[in-house]
């Protein structure tokens, strides 16, 4: 089994920054490999997909990649 992380930042605040990518492509695999759904899990939301015959399973890291977030 293989491990793909997409990286990014959690929170709705985030969700369409250009930063988000790594999110934005794990989507993309679960939506076009059939992923049933993500999973909290590993401190992260977890899905498996079946791609080019093999299980992998798909990790967005639900932790701040620069720390904690700033508050204003």
């Amino acid at each position: 089994m293989r491990l793909v992380v997409g990286l990014g930042n959690p929170g709705s605040r985030y969700a369409r920054n250009r930063h988000n990518i790594g999110f934005m492509a794990v989507d993309a695999i679960a939506r076009r490999h059939g992923s049933p759904g993500f999973r909290s899990r590993f401190k992260g939301e977890v899905a498996e997909a079946l791609i080019a015959g093999e299980r992998r399973l798909l990790l967005k890291p639900q932790t701040f990649m620069n720390g904690n977030p700033r508050h204003t």
